[in-house]
């Protein structure tokens, strides 16, 4: 796998964001394989269990998985996880480790991704330190997270003027919507419930990759 290559090709498409709901390991790296054979481009392992040692073995086993893919696999709000794995890299928020500290946890080549939900200032911060993408959402009605705060599409267009990053885009989008915010600025569009929520994963993969 040439990571760097890799990394370049990530930032423009789908990403999927593994559901809290899926408890079977199993299930979970049979989805995330459809989502990726629908063309998702980068995938988040998102798991809010208390269990240590269960959020270990299935990271290592969907690291595995996507670098078979050749796709990267990025953990959200777990630094120490993205660590132990050495996972591709990490999703943090306003309330995680600070981008600095997650930096020199994981490395400079490691991916490091902050929710800014509809705060234009705090995305043109976190670029200035060091940020690989910055995240703006929810945009839509979230079955994920319902009391997220609500974004702004004129943010997404303020900052694809001002911030020479990756914009991802996320909450609530479907094949139905998204267009709107790729036309708005967002290179990629951040879904959970539109694509594992459906009955045919890859066939919804697909759907929203072809926005693009």
């Amino acid at each position: 796998m040439n990571k760097m290559s890799d990394i370049q090709n990530s930032f423009r498409g789908l990403y999927a964001i593994t559901p809290t709901s899926i408890n079977n390991t199993e299930r979970l790296l049979y989805q995330v394989e459809q989502a990726i054979l629908g063309g998702a481009a980068l995938i988040q392992y998102r798991n809010k269990d208390n269990n240590p040692r269960h959020k270990e073995k299935e990271a290592r086993a969907l690291l595995d998985l996507c670098h078979q893919h050749h796709r990267l696999l990025i953990i959200n709000d777990d630094v120490a996880l993205a660590r132990t794995i050495n996972a591709d890299g990490v999703h943090i928020g306003s309330d995680d480790m600070g981008i600095i500290q997650a930096r020199q946890q994981l490395g400079d080549h490691a991916i490091i991704g902050v929710s800014c939900y509809n705060n234009l200032e705090l995305a043109l911060q976190v670029a200035d330190q060091g940020a690989s993408y910055v995240a703006f959402g929810r945009f839509f009605p979230s079955r994920s997270k319902p009391d997220a705060t609500l974004a702004d599409i004129e943010t997404l267009r303020q900052a694809r003027q001002q911030i020479d990053l990756p914009i991802i885009a996320i909450g609530g989008i479907t094949a139905d919507n998204g267009k709107t915010l790729i036309d708005a600025g967002a290179d990629m569009l951040a879904v959970i419930q539109g694509i594992f929520g459906k009955q045919d994963i890859r066939i919804a993969a697909e759907e929203i990759n072809r926005l693009f």
